[in-house]
C-alpha cells in the first residue's frame, strides 16, 4: 500500500482490483458445471458416474478446482485490504476530530 497515495485513491486502487479478482473468481466457479460436463464428455461413451469418478479423479480436475480457490483467496484478500483503507481512514477522522476538540479547550 503506497502512503503517498491520498486514501481515497488507494481505496480506488484496491476496490478495482478487487473487482477484478472476484469477477475472476465468479467466472471459474460459474463455469465448473460446464468444465465439468465437458471433461466428463471427453471419457467418451461410459455411464455418468463412471466419467464423473474419472473426471474428479484426474489432475486437470483437481487444477482447475485448485484454481478457482486460488482466485477466491486472492480476492478475499483484496476484500481484506478495503476493509483495512476503510479502518485507516476512519482512524485518521478519529485522530483529526480528537486533535480539532483539543484545540478548543
Amino acid at each position: 500500500m503506497n502512503g503517498d497515495l491520498p486514501i481515497s485513491e488507494q481505496y480506488r486502487v484496491v476496490a478495482k482490483s478487487w473487482v477484478d479478482a472476484d469477477a475472476a473468481a465468479s467466472l471459474l466457479e460459474e463455469t465448473k458445471s460446464a468444465v465439468l460436463a465437458r471433461m466428463m464428455a471427453d471419457q467418451g461413451d461410459m455411464p455418468v458416474s463412471r466419467a464423473e469418478m474419472n473426471v474428479k479423479a484426474s489432475n486437470e480436475w483437481r487444477e482447475f478446482v485448485t484454481k478457482m480457490v486460488e482466485a477466491r483467496e486472492k480476492a478475499a484478500l483484496l476484500k481484506v485490504k478495503l476493509e483495512y483503507i476503510r479502518m485507516k481512514f476512519s482512524e485518521w477522522q478519529s485522530s483529526e476530530a480528537t486533535k480539532r476538540a483539543e484545540m478548543k479547550l
